[in-house]
């Protein structure tokens, strides 16, 4: 195998390139798999696994379905694969760490089976430490591609499979939009719709805008397509992928036509229940909260990321808003949606916080009444502006602060679940429990999970439950 491949031609990160995004005209190409691509997988297997956003999820997905156009099964053991692809996450370097490890107990496989074919995708594969260090100290790597190139998978599969030669290919460029894309998706009813891609906030911990490229829309032709197609397929729910949903149609020159625009036009296409992920404070339009309150399919929760409760650290994370302008848009959501249930992100420990800043972090989810929230160590990533950020906080304190804000937000969780309580409740039923075959359970409108007893012949369908007991982390019920 040839290892000598000179990867400078292929990714060289640079802020300031990343910073300066083109005004270039992002193409709209169609995926469409050559013969000679058909049948390579025949009698073969492939394995995927993700790690990260769910917009890793949908690109695993993606490739799953190329796989499948080319012939390949999936495979429910990694011993029996032919293909093992390894999707990944670059936000946290846990994450990273994890995937190094992955891929160390992989090479044994390797040992075994000259002829599998090992590739790392996604986020991860877009920095240029990370190809560095699979060239000189991973050689069982045969496929390094990012967030850009996925459909050029079945080129890189017969270049490894054939040829005996690593293929290392990762585009560090703005990005294009690709459709017609095959997906194998991972579940029955519920299904994940990119709208867009890419992110231009570059907030200053985030290394997401340097690995998928600047902000760029799919058409609503397209979009209204794919949810009218699941919707013939038989699924219930849909949820909207893109770093920040709120600026879509933004970046179109030809027409008027934002976020709200597209959830008003999804919402008569006859999916039951429309849901999105992620957004940014800093574009949350009244258009989109009008479409909220009189969309009929468009879910009642909001996961509206506020990272910080500090103006000083809001600033030094570049998120173009105060504590104060995040309150006023999100009181405004909440009077235009009533009832809306609100979960946040949030990160501690981000350099320069003091226990002033954490303080405002604390005060921050007292006034937002928060239902949930992700929260997290602040985790320095190679490449972002934050990892040369002083940072001369002990982590034992960080790790208090982490301690103290999630005892306010698992009130915030029980608090939120209570107000359900001896009401009823429309759930769309995910499966039974792990512990109990009669226990189903599933997803409220307001994106609580409820457990009651039913049969299974319920599972995919919307039920309502009469809510008897509200626990911290999930409601109990009977179904009516």
């Amino acid at each position: 195998m040839n290892n000598n491949v000179d990867i400078e031609k292929y990714f060289k990160p640079d802020l300031n390139k990343a910073r300066k995004r083109s005004k270039q005209t992002i193409e709209e190409l169609q995926f469409n798999l050559s013969d000679a691509h058909h049948k390579i997988g025949v009698d073969k297997t492939y394995s995927i696994h993700t790690y990260g956003c769910q917009g890793n999820e949908a690109d695993s997905e993606t490739m799953a379905g190329i796989l499948e156009l080319m012939g390949f099964a999936n495979s429910s053991t990694e011993e029996n694969s032919d293909v093992i692809i390894i999707n990944t996450c670059a936000i946290r370097e846990n994450a990273e760490n994890r995937i190094w490890g992955e891929l160390g107990r992989l090479k044994k496989l390797k040992r075994q089976n000259p002829n599998l074919i090992l590739g790392l995708a996604g986020c991860m594969a877009q920095e240029v430490n990370v190809v560095d260090r699979v060239m000189k100290k991973y050689q069982h790597v045969d496929l390094v591609f990012g967030t850009h190139n996925i459909y050029k998978l079945p080129e890189y599969v017969e270049t490894a499979m054939f040829s005996k030669e690593r293929v290392i290919e990762v585009y560090s460029q703005e990005g294009d939009i690709i459709e017609n894309l095959p997906k194998v998706r991972n579940h029955r009813f519920k299904a994940w719709v990119n709208i867009m891609f890419g992110c231009d906030e570059f907030c200053t911990y985030c290394i997401v805008p340097y690995t998928r490229g600047k902000e760029r829309s799919r058409s609503k032709e397209e979009i209204i397509k794919e949810v009218s197609e699941l919707v013939d397929q038989g699924y219930k729910e849909v949820t909207l992928l893109g770093q920040n949903v709120n600026a879509y149609g933004k970046d179109f020159k030809d027409v008027e036509y934002t976020f709200g625009d597209l959830l008003k036009d999804l919402d008569k296409v006859g999916i039951e229940r429309i849901r999105f992920t992620t957004s940014h404070p800093h574009d949350l339009d009244r258009k989109t909260m009008e479409a909220m309150r009189d969309g009929k399919h468009i879910m009642p929760h909001f996961h509206l990321p506020v990272q910080s409760g500090s103006n000083p650290v809001l600033k030094k994370m570049n998120r173009h808003y105060t504590k104060e302008s995040y309150l006023k848009v999100l009181n405004e959501l909440k009077e235009i949606v009533p009832g809306i249930s609100i979960t946040t992100d949030i990160i501690v420990g981000f350099p320069t916080e003091n226990e002033e800043d954490f303080f405002e972090t604390l005060d921050m989810v007292d006034q937002a009444n928060f239902e949930g929230a992700f929260t997290f160590i602040f985790s320095k990533r190679e490449g972002t502006p934050a990892a040369k950020f002083e940072d001369d906080t002990p982590e034992e304190i960080k790790k208090q602060r982490l301690y103290l804000l999630n005892e306010k937000i698992n009130d915030g969780y029980l608090r939120g679940n209570q107000r359900f309580l001896n009401q009823t409740v429309k759930v769309l039923v995910d499966g039974v429990s792990k512990h109990d075959d009669q226990v189903l359970a599933g997803y409220s409108e307001h994106n609580k999970l409820v457990n009651f007893r039913g049969n299974r012949d319920m599972i995919g369908q919307i039920v309502e439950v009469k809510i008897t007991q509200a626990k911290t982390w999930f409601l109990l019920g009977e179904a009516v």
